[in-house]
């Protein structure tokens, strides 16, 4: 005997929910309850009091802690990894408006000069200006290097190998910035 489609479907959903009620009752049971879940119901008064405090103060009342923030949040070699990618690219990009907007406000050669009286200023202020903008370059072309390597060879996208790709990224980064500002 064949079931039309529509029958087969009221089937399915009848049976669907059948089982549904089933497992809720089989829970309820082992639990001692007859209801699934109790409610908490706020009067209008409790209601209002309840909005007026903030979210610390009503865990501090309940005892319960307040959820973890980004602050003391460690985030993870590769997420700090990717984090750093997109900060220096979104870095070389205002740099170079920044310095294009130099060339068409103070002349031809005024950027040059402007790096030449930055690398004047003494090692306190060069040193740490070369390397904010070597580190800048070669973080973001060597990211982009493991990228395309990726894009090669998919089969390197295991966590652990991100993992290690992303500490020697930063390391690698670091050294080759560190001996750019010392020349």
């Amino acid at each position: 005997m064949m079931f039309s489609t529509k029958a087969s479907q009221q089937l399915l959903r009848s049976s669907a929910s059948l089982a549904v009620r089933s497992s809720k009752q089989q829970y309820a049971a082992a639990v001692g309850t007859t209801s699934s879940r109790s409610m908490t119901i706020l009067s209008k008064q409790s209601g209002e009091e309840y909005k007026k405090q903030n979210y610390s103060s009503r865990m501090k009342e309940t005892g319960r802690p307040v959820s973890p923030h980004v602050t003391i949040y460690a985030f993870p070699a590769v997420a700090l990894s990717s984090i750093t990618n997109r900060v220096t690219g979104v870095c070389l990009s205002l740099g170079a408006a920044g310095l294009g907007l130099v060339e068409i406000v103070g002349g031809s050669g005024m950027s040059a000069s402007l790096m030449s009286e930055i690398g004047a200023m003494g090692p306190m202020i060069a040193m740490p200006a070369k390397f904010a903008v070597a580190f800048t370059g070669t973080y973001h072309y060597l990211g982009a290097l493991r990228h395309l390597a990726w894009d090669e060879k998919p089969e390197l996208l295991v966590n652990e190998e991100v993992y290690k790709s992303s500490l020697v990224l930063f390391g690698a980064s670091t050294a080759i910035s560190a001996g750019i500002a010392l020349m």
